[in-house]
Formats: C-alpha cells, sequence, structure tokens
C-alpha cells in the first residue's frame, strides 16, 4: 500500500495549482482569487493574486467566532522571570484588537512599515498580529541586536513605528534595550514618528518626551481596531537575512501565500491537531519563531508556547522536559544545537527520568545539521521518533521532512527524508545539469517555489534576481550543497562554500563533522577548509567533548584523525584537530564556521551582528595559533 505521502507528493505533482487550490480552503478569504498563480512574470511568482484575507483574523477571530475562545492561545513561560501566564484566543483577539488601535492612533496605516524590536514576551506576538490586523507591514528585529545592525534595519524598511521594550533577560544578566534602539535611531537616516516602549520591571528605560510612549498607557488610552482585508500578495512582514556584501536582505513575506503554506503544514508535516500544545524553543527574531512560534500554530488552532529561556542552565538541562511535562506537549521543534547542549550537560539523560513526557509524540529538528549522533541520542532517551527537517529564512516553511501527517516514512540517520510537496528539489552541478544520484552538487528548486516562499526582496528586486535566481535559470539556488540517494532521499552535508576544495577533490566539511560527532566524547564539533598552498585548502576540526570527559585531549583528537581517515579516506587529508572548551556561534545556535574560517586564513572579518558571545572568537584564535594557524 502506498504511503500517503507518495500520494500527496504525486498529486501535487500531476497539478499544482489545483492542490494549492485545495488547501486554500482551509482559509478564510474575503474575496476569492482571480487564479491560482500569477505565472506572467517569472522569476516573480505571485500566489492568489486578487484574493482578499486578513492574517490576523485566520490567527484570532476566526477561533473565537467558531466558539473556542476560552481555549489557551498563547503559554508564556519564562524560567529567567520566573513567570507562566496564559492568553486565551478571547484576550489575544482583545489585546491585539487595541494594539492595532493604540498603532493606528499612531498614524500607523495598511502598506506602512512598524520595526518590533522586542524579547520573548507575549507582547511581542500581540505586535506581530496587530500590525497584520490594520495590514501595516512588520519588521521583527532580534532583540538585543546591535545598534548599528537595527540602524540599517530602520534606514531600509523606514518604519512610521518601532514597538520595543525596556530590555531583554539573558542568564544572569538584563541586557537593556532602550540604548541600542536610541543609539540605531541616531545612526540612521531615517526617524520614525513615534517609539512604543514596554516597561519590563527588571530594567526601567527612560523616554524622551515627544517621541516614546509608555506601552500600558498608550494600550489603555487606544480604541480597539478591526481586521481590515488586504490582498493576498500585499506583504504581511520583511524579515532580514545576512547578506554576502554586510547589507542585510529583507525577505518578503506575503499574506495569501503564508497563510495557506503554514496552516497546511501544520497537521501534513508536524501531524498537530487544533487544540493540542505545540512548542516551537526559537526565538521570534528568527524565521523559526515567525512561522512556528506566532503563525502556523495559531492560523491551525493550537496552543503555542512562547519560551523566554535557554536548553540549559535555566535553571538545568532537565528544563525542555519541565516545559512539556508541564503543559502537556505534544511536540517539539528546536535546533540540534539544544540537544547537542542538554546531552553535554546530561549524557545519560538523568534529568529526564524526573517528568513524565506520556502526552509527547514527536521531537523536531532544523537550524542546521542534525548529525545521526544527536539523533540517535534523542531518540533512545525519548523513545520517541526524532525528525530532522530542512527549510530557509528565504522559504518560511520545510522544503523536505518527514511529513508525519501524511504518515511517517522510514527514518535515514542524516537526512531530512524528501522533498515536500510543492517544493521541486534537484542536485545540480555548476552548469545547472542534474548530477546521477549519489553525487554532491547544489541542491536547487525549480521554479514556482510554492506558496508561502519569498516572492521578492524588500525594495530590492534584482537582488532578488542576483542572489537566488541568476547562477542556475529557473531555478532557486539554496546555496546548500548535498546529494539524493535512490530512493529520493536528499542529504544536506553543507552551506556551497563550504564544499572545500583539498587537491582537486571536492569534500564535504559537513561530511567529517559526521565522522566527528559519532567519537563517544564530542559533544559537538565543527570542520572548516583552510587555505593550504600546497593542496588549496585543508580541513581543520574543532571539537567540544561532553561534560565529564578527563582523557588526554591529544590522544582524543588522534583518534578522530584516524576515525576520519577510516570511515572518509586518506583523500579528505584531515590531520589537524583541536579541542576547545565551546564553538562560536549565532544566538539561533548556527556555528560560525565561516569566522573560523576567516580568523584560520588571516582574512579580514567582521565580528557577526548575531553571535552569542564574541569572547569566544578569542579563545577560537588562541586555539588556531596554537595549531599554527592565525598568526
Amino acid at each position: 500500500m502506498a504511503n500517503g505521502y507518495d500520494a500527496t507528493y504525486a498529486a501535487w505533482q500531476n497539478d499544482p495549482q489545483a492542490f494549492w487550490a485545495e488547501a486554500a480552503q482551509a482559509i478564510h478569504w474575503t474575496k476569492t482569487w482571480d487564479r491560482v498563480l500569477d505565472d506572467d512574470k517569472p522569476p516573480f511568482y505571485r500566489w492568489f493574486p486578487g484574493a482578499e484575507t486578513n492574517t490576523c483574523y485566520n490567527a484570532v477571530d476566526r477561533h473565537v467566532e467558531a466558539g473556542r475562545g476560552a481555549q489557551a492561545a498563547i503559554i508564556y513561560d519564562s524560567p529567567v522571570t520566573d513567570t507562566i501566564r496564559t492568553t486565551t484566543y478571547s484576550e489575544l483577539q482583545a489585546e491585539t484588537a487595541r494594539c492595532a488601535g493604540m498603532l493606528r492612533g499612531l498614524g500607523v496605516e495598511k502598506g506602512d512599515r512598524v520595526i518590533i524590536y522586542m524579547p520573548m514576551v507575549t507582547e511581542t506576538a500581540i505586535a506581530m498580529l496587530a500590525c497584520a490586523r490594520i495590514g501595516a507591514v512588520h519588521s521583527v528585529v532580534f532583540g538585543g541586536f546591535a545598534a548599528n545592525e537595527l540602524a540599517t534595519r530602520i534606514d531600509d524598511s523606514a518604519p512610521k513605528v518601532i514597538l520595543s521594550a525596556s530590555c531583554g533577560i539573558e542568564p544572569g544578566r538584563v541586557v537593556p534595550y532602550k540604548p541600542l534602539l536610541d543609539g540605531a535611531i541616531e545612526m540612521s537616516s531615517h526617524t520614525p514618528n513615534a517609539c512604543v516602549i514596554l516597561q519590563r520591571e527588571m530594567e526601567t528605560a527612560e523616554l524622551i518626551p515627544g517621541r516614546d510612549h509608555d506601552w500600558e498607557e498608550a494600550m489603555a488610552a487606544a480604541q480597539p481596531a478591526d481586521c481590515v482585508p488586504v490582498k493576498a500578495t500585499d506583504p504581511l512582514y520583511i524579515l532580514y537575512t545576512s547578506g554576502t556584501t554586510g547589507i542585510p536582505k529583507g525577505v518578503v513575506r506575503d499574506n495569501g501565500g503564508h497563510l495557506v503554506a503554514l496552516k497546511w503544514s501544520m497537521k501534513n508535516i508536524y501531524d498537530v491537531d487544533p487544540g493540542e500544545v505545540w512548542w516551537s524553543a526559537s526565538d521570534v527574531g528568527w524565521v523559526v519563531g515567525h512561522s512556528y512560534i506566532v503563525y502556523a500554530p495559531l492560523f491551525h488552532g493550537a496552543t503555542t508556547i512562547l519560551y523566554e529561556g535557554k536548553p540549559v542552565g535555566t535553571p538545568d538541562a532537565g528544563v525542555f522536559w519541565r516545559v512539556i511535562q508541564q503543559h502537556k506537549c505534544v511536540a517539539l521543534f528546536t535546533a540540534p544545537t539544544a540537544f547537542r547542549a542538554i546531552r553535554r550537560e546530561d549524557p545519560d539523560g538523568a534529568l529526564l527520568k524526573n517528568y513524565d513526557l506520556s502526552k509527547f509524540r514527536t521531537l523536531f529538528l532544523a537550524g542546521e545539521r542534525a548529525d545521526p549522533d544527536t539523533i540517535k541520542w534523542a531518540e533512545q532517551q525519548l523513545q520517541k521518533p526524532v525528525i530532522d527537517h530542512w527549510w530557509q529564512t528565504e522559504t518560511g516553511w520545510p522544503i523536505a521532512a518527514n511529513c508525519m501527517g501524511l504518515g511517517p516514512l522510514p527514518v535515514k540517520y542524516g537526512s531530512p527524508t524528501k522533498a515536500v510537496p510543492g517544493y521541486d528539489v534537484r542536485v545540480v552541478d555548476e552548469s545547472c545539469v542534474e548530477v546521477p544520484r549519489g553525487t554532491t552538487g547544489a541542491i536547487v528548486v525549480k521554479m514556482p517555489l510554492p506558496p508561502g516562499c519569498l516572492p521578492t526582496l524588500w525594495q530590492a528586486d534584482d537582488r532578488y534576481v542576483e542572489s537566488y535566481m541568476a547562477e542556475f535559470p529557473g531555478h532557486y539556488k539554496t546555496a546548500d550543497a548535498g546529494y539524493q540517494d535512490e530512493d529520493g532521499y536528499l542529504y544536506i552535508m553543507s552551506r556551497t562554500d563550504d564544499i572545500i576544495n583539498v587537491a582537486g577533490h571536492r569534500l564535504s566539511t559537513g561530511g567529517m563533522e559526521e565522522v566527528l560527532s559519532g567519537h563517544a566524547d564530542v559533544a559537538e564539533c565543527a570542520v572548516v577548509g583552510v587555505a593550504d598552498q600546497l593542496k588549496g585548502q585543508v580541513p581543520v576540526g574543532f571539537v567540544a567533548l561532553k561534560a565529564g570527559v578527563d582523557r588526554d585531549e591529544a590522544t582524543i583528537c588522534q583518534e578522530l584523525v584516524a576515525k576520519v581517515r577510516a570511515e572518509i579516506g586518506p583523500v579528505a587529508a584531515f590531520k589537524t584537530c583541536t579541542v576547545v572548551a565551546r564553538l562560536p556561534k549565532t544566538r539561533s545556535g548556527k556555528i560560525l564556521r565561516g569566522t573560523i574560517g576567516s580568523i584560520a586564513d588571516g582574512t579580514e572579518w567582521k565580528m557577526p551582528a548575531t553571535i552569542d558571545d564574541p569572547v569566544i572568537l578569542d579563545e577560537i584564535t588562541e586555539a588556531l595559533r596554537a595549531i599554527g594557524y592565525a598568526k
């Protein structure tokens, strides 16, 4: 009997427009579309042109009108402030309408931009939904981002209003936001009409008369606003992602396609039903937070957890289990880094035994490669399916996944399984010719991209074409490299710039990392290519060890070199490995391999705006010097 995935993917392939027209029946439209897909001006495809809808109505009001207003919509769980607060759909509707009225009172209308520079609190989700309610375009900037990074986003999006907070909370420290906000506005050429500041008790911000407003006072004085119909093709939000030029790219998400794709994904990919409790342990500053903390679960009528804390240290490596038990969570979506951190602190899973996870069904991992060793450890501890899946800021929802709601496929370690219906994924060479199965190449998606993906970049159509379409005409360039096996399973090995050329051999650093992470003493690792006069590039490995490992580091490194030689072969030229206390990462958990490579090569590099702790780069520099690099 055919798996539900096979039948669904075939149905999409046979008639993509009929497939998405059927999926769109799950959305409330105030006006239906003229046609499903506007393909008149490739590569600028638009889904559901002519249709009108409202994102906030689909996320909030329709559930209240359906009689489910008393159901929990958002559970705010903050171990860093020792607070748990539940907001029902009815309460969310009232708060969002009032916040929308507050924005309107400050002059915000349909099409205007609003920057949201806030921490992980319920008010941040309310702010996003309030913008959607009146057709304003929000741009969430990760709270605590440096002033210069915030300034570039202010200049690019030209917001009429900025919504912010007095501070964010990190384990053991308070991060004041207002000085950063003030500094950013001073640096930028565009000046917003007003700022609204949510005062938190840990840090009170000083307000500038005439420009700044107190959140509570402004909300109390506001008249609630109704939902405003917008075009399906109107922008919902701008989310800035790193650009190779150092200028961030404003990924645009529209209203209609985003609604259809995300609503479809909650059941078909994540197998979550309306009314169930879902948790995405990310941050609203990232695409995962947009798609799977705020929008998709609310479109679906689920309960979403908004978590202000870390996987370890708030207070310990058992906090994820506490949250799952306490809120009867059925599925968790987080980054592999989170589980590597938990494993490092609690390698035997002793803390897990203190909690009842009987309601929990599935763990989903994404954001970076999920090494097989981490997946196997999580499977062993949880005794539940652990599903790796792959997608990007630009796509807004999964490209490849084991679609649990369609009937799970067999797991292959190291693979996020197969392309999700809607995506025609190919592996090609530099001439855009498909390579044989099992051969590593550039991973591309044949156009058009499905609903929910970026239609362009904010006010930068030429840059959209240059960044994503020019290199492989007719295809979206993912900038990831990997291969497909005989069964159609995808293997995402690395970014295309992480494919290194060792004496003419193209090798994936991701493949080497997979070998290193399989060593019993290794908690996490990174392999980067560094310049070599003889071979062009050679791989250098960095490993952080599990808690409690006290073996000789040199011996461990010798074992790792031998392991790569045995499992990949001498061709890898893997001869250098060093133990480090920790690896430099972005706040979303991605290892900064490119920065490590630049330090090793002695080339100019810029402090990444998203780095979690800049001090780590000093430690990495010292480690590189000790093995003869970064002179």
